[in-house]
């Protein structure tokens, strides 16, 4: 809930900053790797946006891939957890390197 709430901030803080006054849809970057449930996310916006500026705006998620860096073989490879190990050479010494973020990516407003 309290990602959401944060999200509806960040909304009212450009509102006020640009000037619009209604917000039709939400493109929501949600990376594999941030432990957000996307299912969740989009039940809490619905519920914490009714009555404010983004009232019945469409969540659009815009899920981005997990990747890490492997200390053993020096390789980018993809990620499906966060201590998984490389695909490449097996080894779990791994930084995680991208996957991780969730951020307003887009606001498409009235």
């Amino acid at each position: 809930m309290s990602l959401a709430e944060g999200v509806l901030q960040l909304i009212e803080d450009a509102a006020r900053a640009q000037e619009f006054s209604r917000v039709t849809t939400v493109w929501l970057e949600i990376g594999q790797l941030s432990g957000v449930e996307v299912e969740a996310m989009k039940f809490c916006f619905d519920a914490v946006t009714r009555d404010s500026i983004a009232d019945g705006a469409a969540l659009e998620i815009v899920a981005t891939p997990g990747s890490g860096w492997c200390m053993q073989c020096s390789q980018t490879v993809p990620m499906q957890e966060v201590f998984g190990a490389c695909p490449q050479c097996g080894s779990h010494q791994m930084q995680v390197t991208g996957g991780t973020e969730m951020r307003v990516k887009e606001l498409e407003v009235a």
